[in-house]
């Protein structure tokens, strides 16, 4: 019972600050606001994260956890090339408009985002949020790979594939277009044809 209470702490500190992270940025935010709004106190925090780095990594690493689990449900099974696109951007579309609970609401891409902060590629925190972007063509490829047999074709339709999500996930925040995978759905569609 004494472990868990302790990893009860763990994760609440993550899912504080990851939703911290996540509303306001990285760098607006301090330590002390994520004790105040967890209500868990300093040495516990320090208990658990030697540093506020650890912490974020931790975040990231949790986000990334959370969000290929939705990922890899929503764009698995599709018995046709066209089936898996169709999955795909409506899941998007899903997430977009606030109806996937499990990654909660949309406020553009967290890893994009925190990437921003840390523009140095070299940083460990960088160095996660390109290994999430790569997890999300892993999947999108070994997705594809089930119906291709055609190795050309499964390498640009998956970095079509990759791009165009990305692009529809910025320009739904960036540009406030809740319409965006709506809208590139048929494009994705046109080049598998």
């Amino acid at each position: 019972m004494l472990v868990e209470k302790v990893n009860d702490k763990r994760t609440q500190l993550i899912d504080t600050a990851l939703q911290l992270f996540y509303l306001q940025g990285i760098h607006a935010i301090g330590i002390n606001e994520i004790l105040a709004t967890s209500g868990i106190a300093k040495k516990t925090l320090y208990n658990h994260f030697s540093s506020k780095e650890v912490l974020i990594q931790a975040c990231v690493i949790e986000r990334d956890k959370r969000f290929m689990a939705w990922f890899e449900e929503q764009c698995s099974n599709a018995h046709s090339v066209s089936e898996f696109i169709e999955k795909l951007f409506d899941g998007l579309d899903d997430w977009i408009n606030n109806r996937v609970s499990q990654i909660g609401n949309f406020d553009g891409c967290f890893f994009v985002n925190t990437a921003a902060e840390y523009g140095n590629s070299d940083s460990e925190i960088y160095q996660l949020c390109m290994q999430h972007k790569l997890n999300i063509k892993r999947c999108i490829e070994q997705q594809l790979a089930l119906m291709l047999n055609d190795s050309k074709r499964l390498k640009s339709l998956t970095d079509l594939l990759l791009l165009l999500k990305e692009g529809v996930i910025n320009c739904a925040y960036v540009m406030n277009d809740k319409k965006a995978a709506v809208k590139a759905k048929p494009l994705a569609l046109a080049f598998n044809d």
